[in-house]
């Protein structure tokens, strides 16, 4: 083979490797939905009812019969209800309901954790429990003054409960439900 043909193989082939090749086609990975919730702001709510408490000021509040409220976050399709009882000698039969209704999740739920929470300074006791998994809520508490005052609060979400995907939201409400049970106060 003369020079001058060698010479043209060599770069045909050259060319022909160099134009051939194309990178490897690869899917792409799996995304997840990023959800950026504004940091919270908090003011104090107060009205006729018997008591006090801090919420979130991007949160819309609607009074409902006997001091009972829904707190909603349009944005996150999701609810907190707060229901407010007087005690008259019931408070053992008050605080089985509000640990009868968190313990019905156990279904559903991986696990439920149990927060005492007690601020003597202010008599108020209760529980705050995060319901882990696939239930319907993942948060729920419930506060008493034991002596005249008894205070429950849950938080639903209005999609189906998919831990996963409404793990941002889930996290940013319950630390606002928190917020409102830590800042509760008798009048």
């Amino acid at each position: 083979m003369p020079k001058k043909q060698f010479t043209i193989a060599i770069l045909l082939i050259v060319l022909f490797s160099v134009f051939s090749c194309k990178k490897e086609v690869l899917p792409k990975p799996s995304s997840y939905l990023r959800l950026d919730y504004p940091q919270a702001k908090y003011v104090n709510f107060e009205n006729e009812c018997p008591f006090t408490f801090e919420m979130n000021s991007e949160a819309i509040i609607k009074g409902e019969k006997d001091c009972g409220f829904t707190i909603s976050y349009p944005k996150m399709k999701a609810t907190i209800y707060l229901t407010y009882k007087p005690v008259n000698n019931n408070v053992n039969k008050l605080l089985r309901d509000a640990q009868k209704l968190t313990y019905e999740h156990v279904i559903k739920a991986d696990n439920i954790l149990e927060q005492p929470f007690l601020n003597p300074t202010k008599k108020v006791y209760g529980m705050f429990y995060r319901v882990n998994g696939n239930a319907a809520t993942n948060s729920q508490f419930y506060a008493t003054d034991s002596v005249k005052h008894f205070i429950t609060g849950s938080v639903y979400f209005y999609a189906k409960p998919n831990f996963d995907s409404v793990m941002p939201a889930a996290s940013y409400v319950r630390d606002d439900m928190q917020r409102l049970m830590e800042t509760l106060k008798w009048k």
